[in-house]
């Protein structure tokens, strides 16, 4: 995850950068969705190319019953998207304060806050249950031992069946962050390029599809 719009440091927990409020409308997994975004947070200016990718991978996969995470949501484009489109509850966490306050606004704005349930982890701090699967865009400029930890401490938060989805540009270490969801899950596939984005994917244990 890189964000080549913006200076600000949207990994830490309370960006100091002056607000600059902005609103844009971007269609994912063929709904029409409305953000606010600030200074501050991720891809401020619009849906970044990589998560796009992410998403569009859903079609080559199968998410098993139960609830999703969405692990580093910035202002929620992941998990108000999929929570509109698959009626599928998700937890959506990021250590970015001002990221989680504008996620709690954008999934009241496109109805989906029924289905979601926002709020502050430094990585897996705060997670205490399984999910049917966790996506994430690691935050590439946080350092290697956070996205190695995103990555390989997911099998911990994952139900029987389960599945890690991490998008990662082949340039800023998808190889190795395939080999570290290997050694964690015995396996990792890329399920998805594309403009040198992968999408990988590992599943913990014997896989149980909807």
């Amino acid at each position: 995850m890189t964000d080549k719009t913006s200076g600000e440091q949207y990994f830490t927990t309370n960006p100091n950068a002056d607000h600059h409020f902005q609103q844009f409308d971007f269609e994912l997994l063929d709904h029409q969705l409305h953000f606010t975004t600030d200074s501050g947070v991720f891809s401020k200016s619009t849906v970044d190319f990589g998560t796009r990718t992410m998403l569009d991978a859903l079609s080559k996969t199968t998410i098993p019953t139960g609830k999703i995470l969405d692990l580093g949501t910035g202002y929620g484009p992941v998990g108000i998207s999929i929570a509109k489109a698959y009626n599928r509850k998700v937890d959506m966490v990021d250590v970015n304060e001002r990221a989680l306050a504008l996620a709690k606004q954008n999934a009241q704005k496109n109805g989906v806050e029924n289905l979601t349930r926002i709020f502050q982890s430094d990585v897996y701090q705060n997670i205490d249950q399984q999910y049917a699967a966790i996506l994430v865009n690691p935050p590439i400029r946080a350092g290697k031992q956070v996205v190695t930890a995103m990555l390989q401490e997911a099998i911990k938060y994952l139900q029987p069946g389960g599945k890690l989805i991490a998008v990662l540009q082949k340039k800023q270490g998808a190889p190795s962050a395939q080999k570290n969801m290997l050694l964690a899950f015995g396996n990792a596939s890329v399920i998805h390029k594309n403009k040198g984005y992968y999408i990988l994917e590992s599943t913990y244990g014997e896989s149980s599809d909807i």
